[in-house]
């Protein structure tokens, strides 16, 4: 199953019960979460240091953990920075990104 945040508010229709509720939409999902070169919509949840980005990342990007996300454009993290995302931030990433790093929090 795949879980895509909407970060606007937007009208929610609940069909179950014929009600019709509007609202800000809330999902739960992954903090981090990127579209890959597989056309496939990949998530992280608590993300800690170096991860690999499964799919080959690329895309649309979203950072909704509590640090920054380095996309680096090597594999563990190497190679050229292709972006940084802060919190709360989306970005059009191009070409692709390998890996990112995230910080290591206790």
């Amino acid at each position: 199953m795949r879980i895509l945040r909407i970060p606007h508010t937007v009208p929610a229709l609940l069909l179950a019960g014929i009600s019709c509720v509007t609202g800000p939409a809330h999902a739960a999902g992954p903090d981090f979460q990127y579209v890959g070169q597989d056309d496939r919509v990949h998530g992280l949840t608590a993300p800690r240091g170096c991860v690999a980005a499964e799919g080959g990342g690329g895309r649309a990007v979203t950072n909704t953990t509590r640090g920054s996300a380095t996309l680096y454009q090597g594999p563990r993290c190497s190679g050229r920075v292709v972006g940084a995302l802060r919190p709360g931030e989306m970005a059009q990433v191009r070409p692709y990104f390998a890996s990112v790093a995230f910080p290591v929090t206790g």
